[in-house]
């Protein structure tokens, strides 16, 4: 795996991103209440913190849990909850370890199924239905992992240019056009609870 991606909209953290499946699994499980690009940049500060040039799940997943979270706390914070995404990332790196010897790639080379990637993907702590569809969406668009089915698999996050996503994300550009739907997104659910009030 070594692709360039734009996700962190900064070149070193999306070169890590690019070429470390935990780095982007990482990002994945970061990308919630928070901006996207500092979700994804959060894997490279959290490299640059451990002193290292990638993440590895065998040392996060035995780190001191006070120690981890308080790396992740330190300003710039990683996340707006450091410390409940700091236990987040060593259940992930935890559970790699556990079924794929620390492997995060593991999880989807020589799958030849979407559905059973996907599968994989939701076993993942910290990971639910439409992660994991998200991050199969992006396995399947921009790192050339690609089982029968994915799209399908992958829901609307599969669709070709539907630009919902991080999948989509290939630059500046792209990145507006995925604002501008997660913004008609969050305006439809408004009217919506709006439109659901007595007397509405």
């Amino acid at each position: 795996m070594d692709v360039t991606l734009h996700l962190a909209q900064d070149p070193d953290a999306d070169a890590l991103l690019g070429r470390s499946p935990l780095a982007a699994l990482t990002g994945m499980l970061l990308d919630q209440q928070i901006p996207m690009e500092w979700a994804f940049k959060g894997p490279a500060t959290i490299a640059e913190r451990l002193g290292a040039d990638d993440l590895d799940a065998h040392e996060i997943a035995a780190y001191d849990p006070d120690a981890f979270a308080a790396l992740l706390s330190e300003k710039p914070a990683v996340h707006r909850y450091p410390g409940s995404m700091a236990g987040r990332i060593q259940q992930l790196c935890q559970y790699l370890v556990e079924h794929y010897d620390g492997d995060a790639e593991a999880v989807w080379r020589g799958v030849d199924d979407g559905k059973e990637l996907l599968k994989r993907l939701q076993d993942l702590p910290g990971f639910g239905k439409q992660k994991a569809q998200i991050f199969l969406a992006l396995l399947g668009k921009q790192l050339g992992v690609r089982p029968a089915g994915w799209r399908e698999a992958a829901g609307a996050y599969g669709e070709d240019e539907a630009f919902r996503s991080v999948a989509d994300i290939t630059g500046p550009e792209s990145l507006v056009k995925v604002r501008a739907h997660k913004q008609e997104l969050k305006a439809a659910a408004k009217a919506a609870k709006a439109a659901k009030k007595p007397g509405a």
